[in-house]
């Protein structure tokens, strides 16, 4: 492998780490990147941190300021808005999707999300368990077969992590809520018209644990965030 394959590899490895991090509250928004610590967390060169940075940055899950460094993005609370009702426009309809190309493969891999995502909040894992919601939305869209629209959700949902983070005020909501499994019988049962209206009701659920007026800050260290 040469030298610009190995940069590029152990980029993608940082870059993931990062998004994994960020996507399960571990990196705060507004959190500072350095580029000196991260590579000494993850011991890579600057070079690496800085073209995984970049990459996460073409995500928008980071924002490069010049002459400042890079912070894991901070949505505001219109683009919380915008996220949501983008969701809930394309979502509802995906689950529609979904339900007719059910397999017993699919089922088996939607439950695998749903049981790690119970198992997380068992243990009190609440940013794993979170991410693993996120994942099962994403699956949902894969699997309705729609490449352009499952981009899009995946986008979505990435920025929706971020925008829990900052926003969400029901943490209780999680426990409680039981969507997931109601979605999955319904998407089992190839019941597209009760999966449509599940995941809007479910969409709408979200966005009302959401408190969009003021926003919360969980201070820690990167050492701390990346263990």
């Amino acid at each position: 492998m040469n030298k610009a394959s190995k940069t590029e590899t152990g980029s993608s490895l940082v870059a993931d780490n990062l998004a994994r991090a960020i996507h399960e509250h571990r990196l705060a928004p507004g959190m500072k990147l350095s580029e000196d610590e991260v590579g000494e967390i993850y011991g890579v060169s600057r070079t690496v941190v800085r073209a995984a940075l970049q990459q996460l940055s073409h995500e928008r899950l980071i924002d490069l300021k010049r002459n400042r460094g890079a912070f894991v993005a901070q949505p505001t609370v219109k683009e919380a808005r915008e996220v949501f009702e983008a969701r809930s426009l394309l979502e509802p309809r995906t689950a529609r999707s979904a339900a007719e190309r059910m397999t017993d493969a699919h089922i088996a891999a939607l439950q695998s999300h749903i049981d790690a995502e119970h198992e997380a909040l068992a243990q009190g894992d609440t940013g794993r368990a979170l991410h693993l919601s996120g994942m099962f939305h994403i699956e949902i869209a894969r699997i309705a077969d729609q490449a352009t629209i499952a981009d899009f959700v995946t986008q979505l949902v990435s920025r929706s992590s971020l925008i829990i983070a900052l926003y969400w005020q029901r943490r209780a909501a999680l426990c409680e809520s039981h969507a997931h499994d109601a979605l999955l019988q319904a998407l089992a049962t190839k019941n597209g018209a009760l999966a449509e209206e599940l995941m809007k009701n479910h969409l709408l659920d979200l966005l009302t644990s959401l408190d969009l007026r003021a926003v919360g800050s969980a201070a820690q260290s990167l050492k701390e965030a990346l263990r």
